[in-house]
């Protein structure tokens, strides 16, 4: 959006500040101007030079306006504004009330465009909405929702962080690692997964083949280092985690790991998420014990569950994080279990797919669709093998 587009907000705004800055109103200055000599004469000479003298002082106060609006919203023009402020001339002031409609102008221009070179104008941090949007958007996963929540809201009211966040999602497929994923970015940046200070890499995508693995380090680094100079606050989010090369992660270790910022990058303010299904049949075991047990999912506690999930990622198998140093230094901050999801989780979805189309549905249409997934172990039939993954799409048997 370019000037051109703003000129005639801008000629408003222009209008309602003019009548309360500078130098009093059109009507003070002409009763100012008129005395008690001045012509009544029927448009005479000294009411003409009146008016033509208010009128000139109306067009210098709106120009100084404009260059004021200018500088505030594209910052051109400031320089210019700096040396007329440092020299000797009459004076304008700007109305606090017009200051303010600048200060909402800049905001809403800000919006749809980049005002800063960071980028950093565009990072939001709307924690009571991502809470809001957990709490009824995600759904089975009462552990993944106190996590995420505590573990963001604590590292982005740290003045002073000493590391950078690193959180690693883990569960069966379709449980909302790829969701929350989503969610976060559009909850921390205004423009979500758009934002140059968001970056997504898929392991099999962006690192399909392990001969090119020395290529592939020196390109993440660099991609990296690039959005960390041009964000203050970043995040890196890598899916299917447990197929990169043990040695990627390796690469990525000085970008998440404790240490004393004397360069010119600040690594501290990023946010690693590292999403993997690795974990996910001891979490899966955990869950159908406490079924079994006739003991409700929400009585799982954190602590039970990371000990077990911590076992089966340390396992000798041809994974990444085991052979990666992520785990025994300590670099993960925090492991989010992502339990598998039941029938009525199922539904839940299946009702979420129907409003954001805003279609209508019923009950048995949401049954009908959580009876088309296919569901595990064999006997209990008691946990969605894919999740909630392709509900949406199954919704569309039911559209007339």
């Amino acid at each position: 959006m370019g000037q051109g587009r703003l000129l005639g907000l801008a000629c408003c705004l222009l209008l309602l500040l003019g009548g309360s800055g500078g130098r009093g109103t059109l009507r003070g200055l002409w009763e100012e101007e008129q005395g008690p000599v001045a012509d009544w004469g029927p448009w005479g000479r000294t009411r003409y030079e009146a008016v033509k003298k208010h009128l000139g002082a109306v067009g210098a106060l709106s120009k100084q306006y404009w260059q004021y609006l200018v500088c505030k919203v594209w910052e051109e023009g400031c320089e210019e504004e700096e040396e007329e402020e440092s020299s000797p001339g009459p004076g304008w002031s700007l109305p606090l009330v017009g200051q303010d409609y600048l200060e909402i102008l800049s905001a809403w221009y800000c919006s749809f465009g980049k005002c800063c070179k960071t980028g950093d104008c565009r990072i939001v941090n709307n924690i009571t909405g991502l809470e809001a949007d957990l709490r009824g958007q995600l759904h089975g996963q009462h552990l993944a929702k106190e996590v995420i929540v505590r573990a963001v809201q604590g590292f982005l009211q740290s003045p002073r962080p000493q590391k950078a966040l690193v959180l690693s999602f883990h569960g069966w497929s379709g449980t909302g690692k790829n969701f929350v994923a989503r969610m976060l970015a559009s909850h921390l940046y205004r423009d979500g997964l758009k934002s140059q200070c968001v970056r997504v890499f898929i392991s099999l995508f962006h690192f399909p083949h392990h001969k090119y693995v020395d290529s592939y380090k020196a390109q993440l680094k660099k991609q990296i280092s690039e959005t960390l100079r041009l964000c203050k606050q970043s995040l890196f989010v890598f899916d299917e985690a447990e197929k990169l090369h043990f040695s990627l992660l390796d690469a990525i270790k000085p970008f998440m790991a404790h240490y004393d910022s004397k360069g010119q990058v600040d690594y501290h303010r990023s946010i690693f998420l590292f999403l993997s299904n690795l974990g996910g049949n001891a979490i899966n075991e955990v869950a159908l014990d406490f079924w079994r047990a006739s003991r409700a999912r929400e009585e799982i506690s954190m602590e039970f569950l990371e000990q077990r999930l911590r076992l089966e990622l340390l396992e000798p198998a041809e994974n990444s994080y085991a052979r990666s140093h992520l785990l025994e230094e300590n670099l993960i901050d925090f492991f989010v279990p992502f339990l598998p999801l039941e029938f009525h989780h199922v539904k839940l979805c299946a009702r979420d797919a129907f409003l954001a189309r805003g279609l209508p549905y019923t009950e048995s249409a949401l049954d009908e669709v959580a009876r088309m997934m296919a569901f595990v172990p064999k006997e209990e039939k008691l946990f969605s093998a894919q999740g909630c993954k392709s509900v949406s799409q199954r919704i569309n048997y039911f559209l007339p």
